[in-house]
């Protein structure tokens, strides 16, 4: 099984602990694709929720997986800067057919001046009892919290003021 090359476009799919699919965004361009790392770009992509309800995105994004870490990283390009929404989740997975990984409700919103916001702390809570997550994984997403918190401060990765920029660059060559 490979990874997914440049310009190919596939699927991703967000599922919750319990196994049930949560959300699939339809097209996603890939920039990049390791066994450690993918990065991939969207724009106006459809999103199907788990009622079978459907949206579209309303600007473009830069996607961020990482197969170390248990969080994933949107930064979504809008007039007055990029905004991230981060989501505390299980390292990505791929199989031929989409990105896949389990979503675990904590998210952190990023605001251009990299203020944030933690969010959904009660839904985490509610789902933690409801689907019975392991106090290793409890631990673990904690943990991967204050990483990504971390990179948050220090500009790190998909935070540093030229990452997105430069995605962003590289997916425009392939909708030209």
């Amino acid at each position: 099984m490979g990874f997914p090359k440049e310009g190919d476009t596939i699927q991703i799919h967000s599922y919750k602990h319990n196994g049930y699919i949560h959300r699939v965004w339809d097209e996603t361009t890939i920039l990049k694709g390791t066994q450690n790392c993918i990065i991939g770009a969207n724009d106006r992509t459809i999103v199907t929720e788990s009622d079978g309800r459907t949206w579209i995105t309303r600007e473009p994004a830069i996607c961020y997986f990482h197969a170390q870490h248990w969080f994933n990283i949107i930064g979504m390009i809008r007039e007055d800067g990029v905004y991230y929404y981060c989501n505390i989740s299980s390292p990505f997975a791929w199989d031929d057919e989409a990105v896949k990984y389990i979503d675990y409700d904590l998210d952190v919103k990023v605001f251009p001046d990299m203020t944030y916001n933690l969010l959904d702390e009660d839904e985490y809570e509610y789902h933690k009892k409801l689907m019975n997550y392991p106090e290793v994984i409890d631990l673990i997403l904690k943990n991967n919290v204050e990483t990504l918190l971390h990179w948050i401060h220090q500009r790190k990765g998909p935070f540093s003021p030229e990452f997105i920029d430069e995605w962003y660059e590289r997916y425009l060559t392939y909708i030209r």
